[in-house]
């Protein structure tokens, strides 16, 4: 894969119910966005990296690291009802406008501060050449087959998935999309939904490079790791 072929596109918007203005929030000492700026400018050229966004604020943090951002995220993009590929298609199109064609695109998710510039080029060295789709993941604990239940039309708990399996370790494995890298092909993207692609390829992360701040819990966590690691 050419990396000239690729647009990064990191979608920090305004709204954040979890922890309010996570995405500009300090982490450690600096926002939560820096460490996906600062993995993706390690690898990509400025020019290729869009944030999508309808935060000035974030603009202003983007702009400090000399990423111009093309676009302000129009008010219907930045709702908790707009899905992420109308993000991911608005902005393939702005710059298809301006005459500018990328054959993939790179989603990085501001909420994986963990996720870092080798862990991207080992996934862009992964995709393959008739992928629609790759996604990281991390070896998940719980398992359909084993642990996990649902209740049936009777109210009583059953396994999520059939099978007879005395462990977990003998049961299949099974993965935890973990939001850290998304490499999608720009035309399986435009013809279809995100949900009706079939050929998805994994790129298995470890627990820690794992951690996707969603609440606040894990916002403590992380800082607990990165203090850590400083130490």
């Amino acid at each position: 894969m050419n990396l000239a072929e690729i647009l990064v596109v990191i979608p920090a918007r305004k709204g954040s119910k979890g922890i309010p203005g996570k995405n500009k929030k300090q982490l450690n000492g600096k926002p939560l966005i820096a460490y996906t700026l600062e993995a993706a400018l390690q690898i990509f050229k400025k020019e290729q990296i869009c944030i999508s966004t309808d935060d000035l604020e974030i603009i202003n943090i983007a702009e400090n690291y000399g990423i111009h951002v093309p676009f302000v995220r129009p008010e219907e993009l930045a709702t908790d009802a707009a899905s992420m590929q109308d993000v991911l298609i608005h902005a393939c199109h702005f710059f298809t406008e301006k005459k500018i064609a990328y054959k993939y695109i790179l989603l990085l998710q501001v909420t994986s501060p963990f996720r870092n510039a080798n862990h991207i080029k080992e996934a862009i060295e992964l995709f393959g050449e008739n992928s629609q789709m790759l996604v990281s993941v991390v070896a998940s604990k719980a398992n359909p087959y084993f642990n996990l239940m649902e209740e049936n039309e009777n109210g009583w708990l059953i396994k999520s998935k059939s099978g007879h399996f005395a462990t977990r370790q003998s049961s299949p494995k099974v993965y935890e999309l973990n939001g850290a890298i998304y490499i999608i092909n720009v035309g399986a993207l435009l013809s279809k939904q995100i949900s009706e692609f079939v050929a998805v390829q994994k790129y298995v992360m470890d627990k820690k490079d794992s951690i996707d701040i969603d609440e606040e819990m894990d916002w403590e966590y992380a800082e607990f790791i990165l203090g850590k690691q400083l130490k």
